[in-house]
């Protein structure tokens, strides 16, 4: 790069400014979000891989050890299916929004943020990115879960199908919630007690039959992102389910995945500026 002479420069201009300004180089332009998103799902994927597959099946038999006790309480209907269900996507709920909690509340804590603030890649990609790898570490202790549950309670599995929209409709409102809750809590500790907290939420108010629940309950458990996905895949174990209802709950379940993300996203430009 050639430099002006001294001369050329407007009056009042000082030399070191126009030094500068030549020296600076330019940053490099954010990457798109797309790319950004696959890069980090893969590399959270191949990581989290090792350490989380013997946790997901500690969910998975959990789930299925309180099917088998709810079996004495529970011998079929609306409460077994609500039963197999909540079972289910509290497999969603362990890994998406428990581990996920701790996971943000770790890299806040030890400084991992910085690591990511320094890459030209949108926050949305990143917290998309490890939400997405650790929801699809669910899949298979659910489609496990659900088809132990049917078998133990006589459902039909003609629409299990359906859990390839709850899971991820689930996973997206689970994972929101638990990088929000890791992101915005001021301490590791704190983080993983608050995703242990929603875990614990997500089975009472999952798993037990809203037939018998107190009312003020049953309030609570409408609040749950997860509730939602529940309903829908409870319905999917009716030999006719009212679809209307359950494109009804998967809208619900989606709007709140889009805006538990967003959440998520704002808590992490929040806390990677700090």
């Amino acid at each position: 790069m050639s430099t002006l002479p001294a001369e050329a420069l407007p009056a009042g201009v000082p030399a070191a400014r126009a030094r500068d300004a030549e020296e600076a180089a330019p940053l490099a332009p954010t990457a798109r979000l797309l790319p950004s998103l696959a890069a980090v799902y893969k590399a959270q994927l191949s990581r989290a891989r090792v350490a989380r597959i013997p946790l997901l099946f500690v969910a998975t038999f959990q789930s299925i050890g309180i099917m088998i006790l709810m079996r004495g309480v529970v011998d079929g209907g609306s409460e077994a299916r609500a039963v197999v269900a909540g079972s289910t996507v509290l497999v969603v709920a362990f890994v998406a929004l428990n581990l996920l909690a701790q996971y943000f509340g770790q890299l806040r804590a030890s400084g991992g943020l910085d690591h990511y603030a320094t890459l030209p890649v949108p926050p949305a990609a990143v917290v998309l990115g490890a939400a997405g790898a650790y929801a699809s570490f669910t899949v298979p202790g659910t489609l496990v879960t659900a088809v132990t549950g049917a078998v133990l309670f006589g459902l039909p599995l003609g629409h299990l199908w359906l859990l390839a929209a709850v899971v991820p409709l689930s996973g997206a409102a689970l994972s929101g919630l638990g990088a929000a809750l890791g992101l915005l809590a001021p301490r590791q500790e704190l983080a993983t007690l608050l995703g242990q907290l929603g875990m614990s939420a997500a089975l009472l108010l999952g798993v037990l039959p809203a037939e018998r629940m107190p009312q003020p309950i049953g309030w609570a458990r409408d609040l749950l992102p997860s509730t939602y996905g529940v309903e829908a895949l409870a319905r999917a174990f009716d030999p006719h389910p009212d679809w209307a209802t359950v494109a009804l709950d998967l809208g619900v379940c989606a709007a709140v995945g889009v805006l538990s993300l967003a959440v998520a996203t704002w808590a992490y430009r929040r806390a990677a500026v700090r």
